[in-house]
């Protein structure tokens, strides 16, 4: 009989033990298994990040800093703000660029489909989305160096 309590508590010990061991793991992996990269933003949070300047890259192909002393090369035109529209067969965003605006991505609703797209840059750019609930165009122009949105 002590024989079996003692099996039986050891084979309880490692049980405990093993569980401990699974716990710690999957912390010390922490969101990397069940969360999202980098967290999930808010509709604000993604507006703001859209509307702030895109970092520079200093990856392999990326023009050095000018040294100190030398001359600098002429600063590219300044590029205006972006905006986010939507409309219920997907969304867009846009920017306005020296040569008027441009769009910079846009993805159709679930349901919807991407009928045409016109990148730009132009005076006006446009995308227009097909699904059930019929066709949705969003036309968008620059006005005051902002994207905005027109009647057609």
């Amino acid at each position: 009989m002590r024989r079996r309590v003692l099996a039986f508590a050891g084979w309880l010990a490692t049980a405990v033990l093993a569980t401990l061991v699974g716990v710690a793991a999957i912390r010390l992996v922490g969101e990397s298994i069940t969360g999202t990269p980098g967290g999930v933003l808010s509709q604000d949070e993604v507006e703001r990040a859209l509307a702030s300047p895109e970092p520079t890259s200093a990856g392999p192909g990326a023009t050095p800093p000018p040294e100190a002393g030398s001359p600098t090369p002429d600063a590219p035109p300044a590029v205006g703000r972006r905006g986010v529209f939507a409309t219920s067969g997907g969304t867009a965003v846009a920017e306005c660029v020296p040569g008027g605006v441009r769009l910079v991505s846009w993805a159709p609703a679930q349901g919807y489909r991407v009928g045409d797209a016109d990148r730009g840059p132009d005076d006006d750019v446009e995308v227009t989305f097909v699904g059930p609930g019929g066709e949705h165009e969003l036309k968008l122009r620059c006005v005051a160096n902002e994207p905005v949105a027109v009647d057609d």
